[in-house]
Order: C-alpha cells, then structure tokens, then sequence
C-alpha cells in the first residue's frame, strides 16, 4: 500500500498530514471511494465506522488493517463536514490532491460507494469490499489478510 501512496499525504481527522509510508506499512488496506451527497454512502459509512471500531479500536492487538477516504464531493468543504460528521477515525487524501482521479481509474471506479481492499503494494485483494462487510462482517477480513499473507509469503521466498 505504501507504493500507491509514494510522495503523498494523507490527513486524519483533526487535519493532521500522515505519512503513508509509516501508517500503512504491512496493513490490509480500504480504499473508501465515498461521497457525501451519495444517499448509499450515508448509508455505508456508518457499517464501515462499527467494522473499523471493532477490528481495529476495539481488538486486542489491534488488526493491521486502515482505510483511506477517497472523496467524491462536490467541494472540500463537502468532504471535511462528511469526514467529520460520519466517518470513522481512519484516513483520507485531501480533497484538492488530484490523485485521486489517477486512483479511480486504477481501481475502475465507476460509482461510489466503493471499497477496495488492497495489500501493501496496491494490488486488488477485492473489490466488493462493501459487500462482503455487509454479508460476512468481521470474518471477510481473516479471508483478506490470508491473501495479503500469501502475497507477503510469495514475496519473501
């Protein structure tokens, strides 16, 4: 995850500049396509925030595992209130870093909301993210850290 954040910052939500490299270094990652003005996100978001509390503020040790809030409102102003109003105490990229559109299209995103789950160095674990929180919770994310553990396995050999 780290080589798709390369020479880039991240925010958390007191508006703090992260550095992707220590942050998201061996985590599964979430990549949060997600908008404001989009009635599923208001939908979404709040499924996400209880699945984030729970593995990661509420595990003992907590599950290395991050989201990263990739915004499709209208204005910076629309994402720091939806940011702040409904999203969990996870990550984003700031609204004006026009990197997000070289992500979208990496990722092919063509509607939000969407979550990408994606192993450190950026490639694809699953794209029904969303889905499969929905349909299987907490245990979707032993079946992607299996991935990323194989990956990491193949990698390391």
């Amino acid at each position: 995850m780290v080589e798709v954040f390369v020479w880039k910052t991240l925010l958390n939500k007191e508006g703090d500049l992260i550095d992707p490299e220590e942050t998201l270094r061996n985590k599964v990652v979430g990549l949060y396509f997600s908008a404001g003005w989009c009635p599923p996100c208001r939908d979404f978001t709040p499924i996400l925030c209880d699945f984030y509390t729970e593995l990661v503020e509420e595990s003992e040790p907590p599950a290395q595992f991050e989201i990263v809030f990739i915004s499709s409102d209208k204005s910076s102003d629309d994402m720091v209130e939806y940011y702040h109003d409904m999203h969990g105490d996870w990550l984003a990229l700031p609204w004006t870093d026009q990197y997000k559109h070289d992500l979208k299209n990496r990722y092919k995103i063509t509607a939000v909301p969407k979550l990408v789950i994606v192993k450190e160095n950026g490639d694809v674990i699953t794209d029904k993210g969303r889905k499969q929180i929905r349909d299987q919770g907490l245990a979707c994310f032993r079946s992607w850290l299996e991935v990323a553990e194989v990956f990491q396995n193949f990698k390391a050999s």
